[in-house]
């Protein structure tokens, strides 16, 4: 099974977790729009597409804010090698279209 990165890093924002009420809990693992993105719980495992995850100890800001560090980051790396051909930098169209249907209006 694939471990989100809240496993992988310890750093105990998941619901529940050590850090979550000091801390707060990551909009990573609470994400649902990017649920199964990489086999991942929520966006367990494209975190790097959320703002407010925590990188080297300090909570970073939008995806352009910390992409760079992202692209070294040990745990995007495992995610990309372990998912192979398969690996999504962000959601597909079809996943953005999912999740925006239920936003548009009827005329």
């Amino acid at each position: 099974m694939p471990r989100n990165c809240w496993e992988h890093k310890h750093c105990g924002r998941e619901p529940g977790g050590v850090n979550a009420d000091e801390l707060g809990v990551c909009a990573a693992a609470t994400a649902e729009s990017f649920d199964g993105v990489n086999r991942g719980k929520n966006a367990g495992r494209c975190c790097w597409q959320v703002a407010g995850t925590l990188c080297g100890g300090a909570v970073r800001g939008t995806f352009a804010q910390k992409a760079i560090s992202c692209l070294f980051c040990d745990f995007f790396r495992r995610v990309r090698d372990e998912e192979g051909q398969d690996f999504q930098l962000s959601r597909t169209p079809s996943q953005e279209a999912k999740m925006t249907a239920g936003c548009r209006r009827t005329a």
